[in-house]
């Protein structure tokens, strides 16, 4: 697993760390990292920007997703975008040619985005152009359900994705995604016919862990359940800046 984010270190036979030892670097990692945190929040709250941090698995069209939001608000609503990955800048090439500001943060190996590489990627996409005049910032982090939910980025809100083929028990599985998170969408519905993914058990799962989050069910491709997700982000956007 990850060595940035403290997930190896764990205690076993072979091993000479003690409990105590792996809880201290854990907990001053974090602490470190919250720290950091709090920091980027207030510089996107100076700057007027929403900042929503998604995650997902890997392939739950996060990417596609942003396109057609890209699409669909553009003339509405400022927006530009920090990709995380391990490796390669393909989602970020994609992300750029939709015209919007995009900075590529390739992790070499981490599981996730940490609050020190957004606030290096923000100061990045300031120099792009249009990327110091956002009204919403999108983070796209590694795909991985578990080492993202540990790291607060200084998002205004975090949105955790599943989409259809991926099967309802996401929630039941990764609880800590779900209940760090203001906003649960499922993705990729216009496959419903095809998956076994009855919607009411992930929502009840979902609600079961965190009866707060907000759930929204949508087809990047078919259009369906957009403009929910499209008023989800004016509102939002709106409130920050009123």
């Amino acid at each position: 697993m990850c060595d940035s984010c403290g997930c190896d270190l764990t205690t076993n036979h072979h091993s000479h760390k003690t409990t105590a030892q792996v809880i201290d670097v854990h907990q001053s990692l974090l602490a470190a990292n919250d720290a950091i945190a709090a920091g980027n929040k207030a510089h996107f709250e100076a700057l007027g920007i929403v900042a929503i941090n998604m995650i997902s698995s890997p392939g739950s069209g996060k990417t596609t997703l942003l396109e057609k939001t890209i699409e669909r608000l553009q003339g509405q609503i400022k927006i530009g975008v920090i990709e995380g990955d391990i490796e390669t800048d393909r989602d970020a090439q994609r992300i750029r040619a939709k015209g919007v500001p995009v900075v590529q943060m390739t992790t070499g190996g981490a599981c996730h985005l940490d609050a020190a590489q957004i606030h290096k990627g923000l100061h990045l996409l300031e120099q792009e152009p249009g990327g110091d005049q956002l009204d919403l910032l999108f983070i796209e982090n590694v795909g991985n359900l578990v080492c993202p939910a540990t790291f607060d980025l200084g998002e205004h809100q975090r949105v955790v994705l599943v989409s259809v083929p991926e099967g309802p028990d996401k929630p039941a599985k990764y609880p800590k995604a779900f209940i760090s998170s203001q906003l649960f969408v499922i993705t990729k519905t216009d496959l419903l016919p095809y998956f076994d993914f009855p919607v009411a058990e992930a929502t009840a799962d979902a609600l079961h862990l965190n009866p707060r989050l907000q759930i929204m069910a949508l087809s990047a491709v078919s259009g369906e359940g957009f403009e929910a997700w499209l008023d989800y982000l004016r509102d939002i956007t709106k409130n920050q800046q009123g």
